[in-house]
């Protein structure tokens, strides 16, 4: 945690309350794995803590608030998502290799922030700009990354000129995110982990290149 963490009427906290407030959210996280949302209660996260909903409602205003909190670090470790994209190459073998990275990279992410997710979907379904921004945040910075890789294999005559970079980009980062938020239910269809990846990352290669990757 870094910066000056501050109680909700002003006081900066010290590093026995950083300690505290940091528990709370760990412990609401958790919670989130196992309870839908709206049942989870200031007294039930305070209660898990070993501590008062006097002291939650020190550095929370509500639940809700403490959810955001959690969602703004998670979405801020997923903007880095675009870091897997920065310098590869999306030209033949080593192309194959960053369409199956940024897949790896994309799953990894959305099954251990699960839960949160969720959360943060339902909040941008339900119109809360709140969580509409933090889920854009997530999603702009590997849209952005992929929309310039088509739009250089463009201008280098790899991609053909009728194409849309910003329109490819956005399909197939909202075929990511949807494929990553229903991971389990592709086991239902008899889908494995091991042969989800390459099919999606095959996907991802085709709607870049517009070519069969060299494996």
């Amino acid at each position: 945690m870094t910066g000056q963490v501050r109680t909700v009427d002003g006081r900066v906290a010290g590093r026995r309350g950083q300690a505290t407030r940091q528990k709370l959210l760990d412990c609401l996280s958790e919670m989130l794995s196992s309870s839908p949302y709206r049942d989870v209660k200031v007294i039930d996260v305070a209660r898990k803590a070993g501590t008062s909903p006097a002291t939650f409602y020190q550095y929370f205003p509500d639940v809700e608030g403490a959810v955001l909190e959690i969602a703004e670090q998670m979405a801020t470790e997923g903007a880095g998502l675009a870091e897997v994209l920065e310098g590869r190459s999306w030209v033949g073998k080593a192309g194959w290799q960053t369409a199956q990275e940024l897949v790896d990279g994309f799953l990894d992410f959305w099954r251990r922030n699960d839960a949160i997710l969720r959360v943060v979907d339902l909040g941008a379904a339900e119109g809360d700009k709140r969580f509409y921004k933090l889920r854009m945040k997530i999603l702009n910075s590997v849209n952005n990354s992929l929309a310039d890789s088509v739009a250089e294999l463009q201008s280098k005559g790899k991609v053909d000129k009728d194409v849309n970079p910003a329109a490819i980009a956005g399909s197939l980062v909202a075929m990511l995110a949807a494929v990553a938020s229903h991971q389990k239910g592709f086991t239902s269809w008899g889908v494995k982990q091991a042969e989800l990846k390459p099919n999606l990352a095959l996907l991802v290669y085709l709607g870049v290149t517009g070519k069969k990757p060299t494996r």
